[in-house]
């Protein structure tokens, strides 16, 4: 992997839940490449492993646990294993969550009954499990695993929690209230968190990435020949910069947020990674 920029990891152990995605795997990596023993949490524990045997492959130091970030029983297994191979935790980056069709929309727009077509979703339909489940695998999703892994962190020098929001919460989608909402709260708790351990020697900080093609979303932006769908059309519409970002494109901001050489005063902020979508209205 080529890095931007190199900081050094040595002797750190950092912990990536969703870490079997297209992004938090690219997360993963880059630490690993900068020096860090690497567990990546996921709930697809074969994905996990697929992720560590390619930083083994080059050279790294990683381990796959299967691990549910709703679950805190499950959080506290993983982290006994995290501790036995490793040591205890200094960076823990939150990438697990999601959505799900049951907390989205089939019309950006309502209309006078829409709830009576049986053949779309309209804002009086959405599932309240669907969205329960929306919502929590975001926030709970941070808050648990947090709650299970900030105690190794306390009083250490140069502890990172970065969590992973999205523009969704600077500006909703249409759509996806559920995904939006929750990513809003990812931000929100962010900055609370990075306030509630600000004397015990933990930064706390976010990136909010826009329009990556990953596993979650491919279908939803490209059509099975590779061609752009409708919204793909739109989105890239209203980014400045007239494209999806790429996986690396990111991992400058998290090379940034996690050295303390870099940003040791920086504490409670949300980066957009956005190629400019947050910034423009559209005129």
């Amino acid at each position: 992997m080529k890095l931007p920029f190199d900081i050094d990891l040595k002797g750190k152990v950092a912990v990536v839940t969703g870490g079997g995605g297209v992004l938090c795997g690219m997360f993963a990596k880059a630490l690993a490449s900068c020096g860090a023993k690497v567990a990546i949490l996921d709930l697809r524990k074969e994905a996990a492993d697929a992720v560590a045997d390619e930083i083994k492959a080059d050279g790294g130091t990683a381990i796959g646990v299967c691990a549910n970030v709703l679950s805190r029983e499950s959080l506290e297994e993983a982290k006994k294993q995290v501790n036995n191979a490793f040591g205890t935790c200094d960076i823990l980056l939150n990438g697990a969550g999601g959505n799900n069709p049951r907390g989205t929309t089939t019309k950006e727009y309502y209309e006078i009954g829409d709830e009576d077509k049986e053949d779309l979703v309209s804002f009086f339909d959405l599932d309240p499990d669907g969205v329960s489940f929306v919502f929590n695998l975001n926030f709970l999703g941070t808050l648990l695993p947090t709650q299970v892994f900030a105690k190794d962190l306390i009083g250490k020098k140069d502890a990172v929690i970065l969590n992973v929001s999205s523009m969704n919460a600077f500006c909703p989608l249409t759509k996806i209230p559920a995904y939006s909402g929750a990513k809003a709260a990812v931000s929100n708790f962010t900055q609370w968190l990075a306030v509630h351990f600000s004397k015990v020697g933990i930064r706390v900080n976010a990136i909010a990435p826009g329009f990556f093609v990953t596993d979650q979303n491919r279908a939803l932006l490209k059509n099975p020949d590779g061609s752009l769908t409708p919204r793909s059309e739109k989105i890239l519409s209203q980014t400045p910069m007239g494209r999806f970002g790429e996986a690396e494109e990111l991992i400058g901001t998290l090379l940034f947020l996690v050295s303390d050489e870099a940003a040791s005063f920086v504490n409670g902020v949300v980066i957009p990674v956005d190629g400019g979508f947050a910034a423009y209205s559209g005129v």
